[in-house]
């Protein structure tokens, strides 16, 4: 990813101005807000199933899709048939609902027959259901780059307090990652619900015989990280511009090296990853030899480095081993 905001800031000189480490640490924090929130569905489901939900990324995408046609449902950037921001809060509506029934539909026929199955077997399962989202949407959206117009939307205006600048979509993302995050925590720790998740997380045969509805409590979790991962969609869209059809899969590999390096199966571990992979990417970007060209490479190599020095990530537990 990489943000608009370099448009506006490429005069700046990388060593010589702190301007220039500023403008890259809005740019970390408006990818990282996105990063993060696709982290927290893996989090989430890997946190309750122990599954890697390798189909979360397009699932992000087809969000990112929602956001457009939504758009062009209610009149286009242009002319919107209703006031700007009422536009923006029913885009994101509809694209985290559309997108968690999809989380909920893909738990429901690809991975709860297999819940009792090799720990394999779900796994080819989501990388086939990645391979079938992005394929249709391939086919039903065809191949072509869409085009959110978010400045014709909302404006490009950049906001400024001395040499910290940022610009209005970035801080509509920053904002609204910020709000979803601390909704999904509130809900986690105090609502009736959050308590069934951290019961079945913990021991789901146990909580099963205490009265939870596990069935129900997976579907949630899926239903709850689908919709984070649909806003993160748009707030590409926003930010970013242009959408296309295989733009969830770096992003997805991208949310579980955020997830990883937090901690995974951690909500604030999967937070904390993605401001850092954000951070770290476009850091890379500016500071970096051939930063934009390998910015890949480096936040893969820290996923690597996680994995051999603290493989249960930075906020994560070890995990037990009985013998």
């Amino acid at each position: 990813m990489q943000s608009l905001a370099l448009i506006v800031s490429s005069d700046f000189p990388p060593w010589h101005n702190w301007s220039f480490f500023l403008v890259e640490t809005v740019n970390g924090l408006t990818a990282g807000s996105v990063y993060a929130l696709i982290a927290l569905g893996y989090s989430m489901v890997y946190g309750i199933l122990k599954l890697l939900n390798f189909a979360h990324g397009d699932v992000y995408m087809i969000g990112a899709f929602m956001g457009y046609f939504a758009l062009r449902g209610l009149g286009g950037a242009i002319s919107p048939v209703i006031d700007a921001w009422l536009v923006l809060l029913l885009m994101f509506l509809f694209a985290m609902v559309m997108c968690g029934v999809l989380g909920v539909v893909i738990e429901r026929f690809a991975y709860r027959p297999l819940r009792n199955a090799p720990r394999i077997a779900p796994l080819i399962s989501a990388l086939g259901v990645s391979i079938l989202l992005q394929n249709s949407a391939l086919l039903l959206f065809s191949a072509t780059f869409r085009d959110y117009d978010s400045f014709d939307l909302i404006g490009f205006r950049i906001h400024s307090v001395g040499k910290f600048v940022i610009s209005t979509p970035q801080l509509l993302t920053v904002i609204s990652a910020v709000v979803l995050m601390a909704a999904l925590t509130l809900l986690v720790s105090r609502a009736r619900i959050g308590k069934a998740m951290r019961a079945t997380s913990f021991d789901r045969e146990a909580a099963s015989m205490m009265g939870i509805d596990v069935d129900r409590v997976i579907a949630t979790t899926f239903f709850l990280g689908s919709a984070l991962a649909g806003a993160a969609g748009v707030m590409f869209g926003l930010v970013y511009g242009q959408i296309f059809s295989f733009m969830g899969f770096i992003a997805g590999l991208k949310g579980f090296t955020a997830a990883v390096v937090g901690g995974i199966g951690s909500i604030p571990g999967a937070m904390f990853g993605g401001l850092t992979i954000g951070l770290l990417e476009s850091y890379a970007t500016g500071y970096l030899p051939q930063g934009s060209r390998f910015q890949n490479l480096y936040v893969f190599a820290v996923l690597i480095l996680v994995i051999l020095i603290r493989p249960s990530g930075l906020f994560g537990k070890a995990t037990i081993q009985k013998v």
